[in-house]
């Protein structure tokens, strides 16, 4: 089986805790490492070489903020497994660096699974007297467990003109998974994309008439819940053809976007009450290794049993007992199926400007 993992600028936290859960639960499986600093997948590839010598690792360089670097690497991925099918024995995909240590190339015949797990919250502000407040009005715990209302980011254009937040934690891989739609449907065994949301998306921060969320401060509330409204459309769409889509929620880990909210040194004074926190708030899962639990867990489950309405939440006990715990996910469906159609409407704008890219 194939795993690509996606990830803005290098994988590490969760992505690489998840990379060597899934070795310890396959050993056989092929992990693509995909993000824009070869140099950093490089050395975690090194790493999990390091405690996994027989794992199959490649890396792919892709900048999830650039529309040019995904259509290329989907173009190649698409390219390479049509020859892979008419020559079995021909050469690996060119983007891919095998392992030196196979003992033969590698190829991609179809990708099984895709996690698509980029995501970027620039400019973070903490809005300490929203939580004195919810200290005072007894809503502190719920505030602390999905940063609502104490949580903003100062969003801005990208180069190809969207906001930078929406593109990058949304579009991006929207874009991707059109893209690879040969190598994902009409498989043998089923395909999966897995996306990473939060307990963070709310419906109050999402607008269908700003759905890249300009207008508002809270961009990455906005783009992770527009993520669970695309998964669901995503399953109603594709899920005859073989695709299947779920949506993750990492719960609160101590990760490298989880240190730009505040200093480091403020976040070592509050890490005692933390773990004392979760006695009551079972999603501060904390170590990269618990925030890849409800990952893991769709790994070894049969798609077709899973809820498309449901996210799929790390959880951990104040003893420190990983579970998953699937929750409905707040969304109308049809709301989902208008901002789908406002999804593709981009698409197709967009391309315009990539027509050389383009099959």
């Amino acid at each position: 089986r194939s795993a690509l993992y996606l990830t803005p600028y290098r994988c590490s936290g969760v992505g690489l805790a998840l990379c060597r859960r899934l070795l310890e639960e396959d050993g056989r499986i092929h992990l693509c490492i995909a993000c824009r600093n070869a140099q950093k997948s490089e050395a975690t590839r090194d790493l999990i070489l390091a405690t996994h010598p027989a794992a199959q690792v490649s890396t792919v360089e892709v900048d999830l903020g650039n529309l040019a670097s995904v259509l290329r690497v989907a173009r190649e991925l698409r390219c390479r497994y049509r020859i892979s099918i008419l020559h079995p024995t021909g050469p690996p995909l060119s983007a891919l660096r095998p392992s030196p240590l196979c003992s033969s190339p590698r190829r991609f015949h179809r990708l099984d699974f895709v996690y698509l797990n980029a995501g970027i919250m620039p400019n973070p502000h903490v809005n300490f007297k929203a939580l004195w407040h919810g200290l005072l009005t007894g809503r502190v715990l719920h505030m602390l467990t999905t940063a609502e209302g104490i949580m903003t980011q100062t969003d801005r254009l990208n180069g190809d003109g969207l906001q930078e937040v929406f593109a990058t934690n949304l579009f991006r891989h929207f874009i991707l998974v059109r893209q690879l739609e040969s190598l994902l449907c009409g498989n043998e065994k089923p395909s999966r994309l897995i996306w990473t949301s939060s307990s963070n998306a709310r419906e109050s921060a999402f607008s269908l008439s700003d759905y890249q969320h300009a207008k508002g401060q809270e961009s990455y509330s906005s783009s992770k819940y527009a993520t669970d409204l695309t998964s669901v459309v995503l399953n109603r769409k594709f899920n005859k053809q073989g695709l299947y889509s779920s949506v993750v929620c990492p719960g609160l880990v101590m990760s490298n976007m989880t240190y730009r909210i505040l200093p480091v040194f403020l976040w070592k004074l509050l890490m005692p009450i933390m773990w004392l926190i979760r006695f009551f708030a079972k999603t501060y899962t904390l170590t990269p290794y618990n925030g890849a639990e409800a990952h893991v867990w769709l790994f070894k489950q049969k798609p077709e049993y899973l809820d498309a309405l449901v996210k799929y939440h790390s959880c951990t006990s104040g003893l420190g007992k990983c579970y998953v715990e699937p929750r409905k996910i707040d969304v109308d469906e049809e709301t989902a199926e208008k901002f789908y159609q406002k999804l593709l409407e981009l698409e197709k704008q967009t391309l315009e400007r990539y027509s050389d890219l383009l099959d």
